[in-house]
């Protein structure tokens, strides 16, 4: 049984309309006898408005309940592409994270997958062409919903293609590939055939949007093919891969910056072992990733300063 994951972004089911375009490249798939595993985003702008509905009923509100109010977007997109499907005579049926299930620890709205169980998926391709999965949510030891942090989706994705040994995983956006620095911004950026997991990670982690930085990791650790293309075209996209002797070149592969950073500064810090390790492996516990650390003297004798960047999102 030959398996290919699918991953559809928020502008790829922005609405109706472009739900339906996209079933017809799942039928594509399914025509030429592939088993087709769907996993989507919610509708665009969807998670947003969920955000600013949670945070307008309460500042104080759980984790926990965060999370199960923002993994409904992601419920709706895959019902409507599993009914588009449905229409199109495409056997399918829409699955949810805790239906898979999709195993991950207790941290609430950055959980890590631990496992991906996948006997419901394969058992359901005895009766069925294609499974529509819920991107971005888990289910914790402790029953209850988890989700993935920004970009999830892609991290389901690649778990998945992963879990099923999947001949491929295309993540499909609204882009044609990976550029060599935003196309938006530089208008003479030029689009790459090929890249390998490195550089891919390389970029995704200093900003580049095209992928999400932990699904890539994924990718690289699994050996899993990935190919990013666009939603709204026919272009082949770009390959992730293995470096290969003939890849190593001296010419940079692309330029990616980030906006979503935030710099912190701890002044008074006890200049002795063990302090820094006490601050940033808190943060480690709240799954905070910290990226640039500067330490200096400080104005204080016996005391030094430490400067440091994490996501602008996770000041909250």
């Amino acid at each position: 049984m030959k398996i290919v994951v699918l991953k559809f972004g928020g502008t790829s089911v922005a609405d109706v309309p472009q739900i339906k375009k996209i079933s017809y490249k799942i039928k594509s798939e399914v025509d030429q006898g592939n088993k087709v595993i769907v996993v989507v985003s919610a509708m665009s702008g969807v998670t947003n408005n969920l955000v600013e509905l949670v945070k307008s009923t309460s500042e104080l509100a759980s984790f926990s309940e965060y999370d199960v109010v923002l993994s409904t977007g992601e419920q709706v997109t895959s019902a409507l592409l599993t009914i588009t499907l449905n229409d199109l005579s495409i056997k399918g049926r829409s699955w949810l994270g805790w239906q898979v299930p999709i195993m991950t620890d207790n941290t609430h709205s950055k959980a890590v997958i631990n496992e991906i169980k996948t006997s419901n998926i394969l058992n359901s391709f005895k009766k069925n062409d294609v499974a529509i999965i819920s991107g971005f949510q888990g289910l914790s030891s402790e029953n209850r919903i988890t989700t993935l942090g920004r970009g999830g989706s892609d991290t389901t994705a690649v778990a998945i293609a992963a879990a099923v040994s999947a001949e491929r995983c295309d993540i499909y956006t609204d882009v044609d590939g990976v550029y060599t620095t935003d196309p938006r911004i530089v208008k003479s950026a030029k689009k790459l055939d090929y890249i390998t997991y490195e550089e891919m990670l390389e970029l995704a982690s200093q900003g580049a949007k095209v992928l999400q930085t932990r699904s890539v990791a994924l990718g690289m650790k699994y050996g899993v093919n990935l190919r990013v293309l666009s939603s709204f075209g026919d272009k082949p996209g770009t390959f992730i891969m293995k470096e290969r002797d003939k890849m190593e070149k001296s010419e940079i592969s692309g330029i990616a910056h980030s906006l979503n950073e935030a710099k912190i500064t701890l002044s008074g810090v006890p200049d002795k072992p063990g302090q820094a390790a006490q601050i940033f492996s808190s943060l480690a516990e709240h799954s905070i990733n910290v990226d640039m650390i500067v330490q200096s003297s400080s104005i204080n004798e016996g005391s030094t300063d430490i400067t440091f960047t994490i996501p602008e999102t996770d000041l909250i």
